[in-house]
């Protein structure tokens, strides 16, 4: 009798979770980890052309489009902690490139990320970047990408003229600063001096 009525408490509740289950297939959507490369990094905006358009969202500045296939990836095993899973995984991501003939980035920028990041650059003028921060491979791997678009947007950005009131606004502020320091070093000074012994 007991069993009989545990079948039936049962049966209910797996039908519940079968549903969703169900809905997907029908759906014909596919599971993708968080940790996909698709997700990680996104695919080209000529990629998205081609499929199917997505909802507008709001304006925002274009990404670069990094050519994975001009890149030599590999991988290796982290430094630091970790336990066993840092000596057996190899999870450290490294991206390199040759900075001169990369022609997806404009001449201009590819000079000054040469002068910016020449302790990256290696004899053969590879710009090298590395990602261990993370326990997954793949996302490691989206790290060196990202770390690379920084690179070329500060290269790209022009520096922004100081005009002389703000200059001369912050020479003010910088001495304003240095009287207030050498005020409370003397005022120190004498708390110290009045706190001597006189022995005479």
């Amino acid at each position: 009798m007991a069993a009989h009525t545990l079948r039936g408490l049962c049966r209910p509740r797996l039908g519940l979770l079968a549903a969703p289950f169900s809905q997907r297939a029908a759906a014909g959507t596919e599971y993708r980890s968080a940790y996909s490369l698709d997700k990680l990094y996104p695919p080209r905006r000529d990629e998205d052309r081609a499929g199917t358009t997505s909802a507008p969202e709001e304006s925002q500045p274009a990404a670069l489009d990094i050519p994975l296939a001009r890149l030599t990836v590999s991988y290796c095993r982290s430094s630091g902690p970790g336990g066993q899973h840092v000596n057996k995984v190899n999870t450290k991501a490294e991206v390199r490139f040759h900075l001169a003939s990369a022609d997806w980035i404009p001449e201009a920028t590819r000079q000054k990320m040469a002068s910016m990041h020449r302790n990256k650059i290696n004899r053969a003028g590879e710009l090298i970047v590395n990602s261990e921060e993370s326990r997954y491979q793949m996302r490691n791997l989206a790290i060196c990408l990202e770390k690379i678009r920084t690179m070329v947007t500060e290269a790209t950005e022009t520096p922004k003229v100081v005009s002389k009131e703000t200059t001369q606004k912050l020479i003010e502020r910088v001495e304003k600063m240095n009287r207030e320091r050498l005020r409370q070093k003397k005022i120190h000074s004498n708390i110290k001096q009045s706190r001597k012994a006189d022995f005479d």
